[in-house]
């Protein structure tokens, strides 16, 4: 039920963030490095590490290539992708719920980095 509450709230998010976005390279890997980062919170509250490990992967991959367009929220996104690292990690030790945690922190900071 977490789970579905979780995807939920990202997909609206996500959503919004679309909506008030111009299209750009940047915020194209911003939305999907937040989506990819919904998916993997929801896996890891519910205990899936390699499910959570996954996603992570796939956000960081955008994160970084959004990085690179992010000059002004340089910050953000640099501690975003910090804590996607920490997700992989944790999820590679088994970790879900720490890796959940890492999850909603590179969340708050690309979701920051967009602002």
């Amino acid at each position: 039920m977490k789970s579905i509450f979780t995807i939920l709230s990202i997909g609206f998010l996500t959503f919004f963030l679309i909506a008030q976005i111009h299209a750009g390279n940047a915020m194209k890997h911003t939305s999907e490095a937040m989506e990819h980062a919904g998916q993997a919170l929801a896996h890891g509250e519910d205990g899936h590490a390699k499910i959570l490990k996954e996603h992570a992967e796939q956000s960081l991959k955008h994160a970084l290539e959004a990085e690179n367009a992010h000059a002004n929220s340089h910050h953000h996104m640099k501690e975003g992708i910090r804590h996607l690292k920490e997700a992989i990690k944790h999820a590679d030790m088994d970790h879900p719920a720490e890796g959940a945690k890492h999850m909603k922190e590179a969340i708050e900071h690309m979701q920051t980095s967009t602002s």
